[in-house]
């Protein structure tokens, strides 16, 4: 017995060495349902997981993204292309965004980049997915930048389960990144200021200025610092400084100077920005208008301001006057009803003895 228990031992012990010796190769599911992997053409510049193609004026290529569906399901993915823009904290966004294109942008990403809008995978299968890209015919310096967008496709009853769920609902996707260069040429940023405004950022009153990258080139490490005065002041109202910001070429950005948590006053302001990024500045000062209006609109949609408002007695004591009033005209109409019948009560008394 002895014996067989030695042996038993000793081969799950062996068992779980091998275990350990063989190498493991796993897919995280995580909910999305599949993996991806580019196929890197011959013509891509440096070995990232983003597709860095060099290219030429009216060249036509098509490359590939591989899907690999992870499941014992079938499932679909939806596909789609966008060119890149910057968001008011300073980070690039490579997939589907309300963002704006800058004007300055001349070729976007989706103009020229073609994907399947659906891909459908059956259980297990691997399926490469064709990118076809046509150039521009004229020659540029500089990138066109973009992603493509992956993200599983929703059946019927998924649908219905996000409109029922309460709270927010968590959904996957992937975004492959892709530059489409076609010289060595370093392309220098210039930064051009667009406005500057009240206006809001998250329900909160903020004065928003507005800048673009007009190069198509990234603006890296960029330093952002505003101040807000009262017009002929030197006095600083609203300061704002951001460091390690980024823009994608030809992009434009809004960044705010918060108000902290105090309203707007109408009246005339001066703006003054510095933006620095490497060895290169931008210096703008603008005067700034806020009219009663719109000092109005944003202060009654500041949620910070609508909770320090806290209870609204001028209201409640109108609501609690109506009220009185109603309760008032119920009693007077009660008081005046019970006389009359005690009246006719009274005549009917009467009526009745002269009888007798």
């Amino acid at each position: 017995m002895k014996k067989y228990l030695k042996q038993s031992v000793f081969f799950f012990l062996y068992i779980g060495f091998l275990v350990l010796l063989i190498p493991q190769i796993t897919y995280a599911d995580d909910g999305i349902g599949y993996s991806y992997k580019i196929i890197k053409p011959k013509n891509q510049i440096e070995s990232v997981g983003y597709f860095d193609l060099r290219m030429t004026p009216e060249q036509q290529q098509t490359v590939e993204i591989e899907l690999y569906n992870i499941t014992d399901k079938e499932l679909s993915v939806d596909l789609s292309v966008n060119s890149t823009k910057t968001n008011s904290n300073g980070v690039i966004e490579y997939g589907p965004t309300k963002l704006k294109n800058d004007p300055s942008l001349k070729y976007d990403l989706k103009d020229i980049v073609k994907v399947p809008e659906k891909v459908t995978l059956q259980p297990k299968e691997t399926k490469n997915v064709p990118v076809e890209i046509t150039m521009p015919k004229e020659q540029y310096d500089g990138y066109i930048a973009g992603g493509i967008y992956l993200q599983k496709s929703e059946n019927s009853a998924e649908k219905k389960a996000d409109k029922s769920a309460k709270g927010v609902v968590n959904k996957y996707a992937f975004v492959v990144g892709m530059l489409l260069s076609e010289t060595d040429t370093k392309v220098q940023p210039d930064l051009k200021l667009n406005n500057i405004s009240a206006g809001m950022t998250n329900y909160r009153n903020a004065f928003l200025v507005n800048f673009s990258n007009i190069e198509a080139t990234y603006v890296e490490g960029m330093t952002v610092e505003a101040q807000i005065f009262k017009k002929g002041s030197d006095e600083v109202l609203y300061d704002t400084k951001k460091e390690n910001y980024r823009m994608a070429p030809n992009s434009s950005i809004v960044f705010p100077i918060n108000l902290n948590g105090e309203s707007f006053v109408p009246g005339d302001y001066t703006a003054h920005v510095l933006v620095t990024a490497g060895d290169k500045s931008w210096k703008w000062e603008e005067d700034i208008k806020v009219t009663k209006d719109d000092a109005d609109k944003y202060n009654n949609e500041d949620v910070s301001l609508i909770q320090d408002r806290g209870i609204n007695w001028k209201v409640i004591l109108i609501i609690s006057g109506g009220i009185l009033l109603v309760l008032l005209m119920i009693y007077l109409v009660i008081r005046v009803l019970s006389r009359r019948k005690k009246t006719k009560q009274k005549n009917r008394k009467k009526i009745k003895t002269k009888k007798r």
